[in-house]
């Protein structure tokens, strides 16, 4: 499942980052921390991988 704004990919960025150990869970803020405990590697690496290009910043509520 793809991100749907740029927002969501950098956030899954940095809790797959945390995931992997590179970063500090403690760093994490927001929509990070919550998709470090809710998701699986496999589902944030797939978020992460999203292209930018045709994305809005923040999704529409």
């Amino acid at each position: 499942m793809p991100a749907i704004s740029k927002a969501q990919q950098k956030a899954a960025g940095a809790a797959l980052s945390a995931k992997r150990g590179d970063t500090k869970k403690s760093e994490l803020k927001g929509a990070s921390k919550e998709m470090y405990d809710s998701m699986s590697e496999k589902q944030l690496e797939e978020f992460a991988e999203t292209k930018r290009k045709g994305l809005p910043e923040k999704k529409k509520s």
